[in-house]
């Protein structure tokens, strides 16, 4: 029996509603699992008629949210009715998988700045998530066939990073990354963890948080069993991995993982929330309001999110 796959369409201004709907229309989704589009039919219509898709939307299984009802809807550009009907989105999908009547949830991008306006304030897709689950101790990790890594701290200014990196906070995204890797079917794997400071600290020199909070984390957790080394300096660690050398890089802050990750995976990337009750992925890019509504958005990553999701197991 396929597994039953929740899609939520993102940003109805963004490139979510062409980027799902290219994928689903795949050859690579075709057969692989049941897909459950979580939007708005007006919005689907939309999208169907102006790309000219060969699907008629009564063919398309759509959850229909009836945020958006009229198709002269805003596109390319955040507003107050995307964010709202975004969130709409994410909440119904949640509400499905923790039912049970979904096996696990694929989210198109949503903006942080539509949810704002809208009312929100969640920063993105993982805390939102975290909250509607109840979810306390979870994560962002990031997938692709050559790199993997998860973050400690998430979106917040850089210089507030430094005082976030704690012993317990650094323990806990170790464990997670763990959990990620059993997700993932990756076995013994080999988790490395990434310094702060440049030369990972060089013995104190250029700065303390490895020796006060990542150090004693490290060691904590192979007490605990952790398949787990470091911390190592993180201009040669992301290459290490890269090669084959680790499977997954515990990484201290945002743009420390994500710029390599992206410079490797831009198009293939996918996000996983670790930590949760449910499965849920997304891709690794953003709603493209400079091309939305366009055609020319690639499923590339999307489709990967997709294929992820069928093979992660609970």
């Amino acid at each position: 029996m396929l597994r039953k796959i929740a899609i939520t369409i993102g940003d109805p201004a963004g490139i979510g509603p062409e980027v799902v709907l290219k994928a689903i229309m795949s050859n690579d989704i075709a057969g692989l699992c049941q897909p459950v589009i979580i939007g708005d039919r007006a919005v689907i219509e939309e999208a169907v008629e102006r790309f000219d898709f060969p699907v008629s939307p009564e063919y398309i299984e759509i959850v229909n949210v009836g945020e958006i009802t009229d198709r002269e809807f805003i596109k390319g550009r955040p507003t107050d009715t995307g964010g709202r009907a975004a969130a709409a989105y994410i909440k119904k999908a949640v509400d499905l998988a923790l039912n049970n009547s979904v096996d696990a949830i694929v989210t198109a991008p949503i903006s942080k700045e539509s949810l704002r306006m809208a009312g929100f304030q969640w920063p993105g897709h993982t805390e939102m998530l975290a909250e509607l689950t109840g979810s306390k101790d979870f994560a962002m990790v990031f997938y692709s066939d050559n790199l993997r890594l998860i973050l400690v701290t998430r979106h917040t200014a850089l210089r507030n990073v430094p005082s976030m990196i704690t012993k317990d906070k650094v323990l806990k995204t170790i464990v997670l990354a763990r959990k990620a890797c059993d997700l993932m079917d990756i076995e013994g794997p080999r988790i490395a963890v990434a310094g702060l400071n440049p030369h990972s600290g060089e013995a104190g020199i250029f700065g303390s948080e490895e020796i006060d909070e990542i150090e004693p984390a490290v060691k904590e957790a192979r007490q605990l069993g952790m398949p787990v080394s470091g911390p190592y300096p993180a201009d040669a660690l992301f290459h290490r991995a890269y090669k084959g050398e680790f499977d997954i890089i515990v990484c201290m802050y945002h743009d420390q993982g994500l710029i390599p990750f992206k410079m490797i995976a831009f198009d293939k990337g996918v996000n996983i929330t670790v930590g949760l009750p449910i499965i849920r992925t997304s891709p690794d890019h953003g709603t493209a309001y400079d091309i939305a509504w366009k055609g020319i958005a690639s499923p590339s990553s999307i489709i990967e999110a997709i294929k992820l999701s069928v093979k992660m197991r609970r």
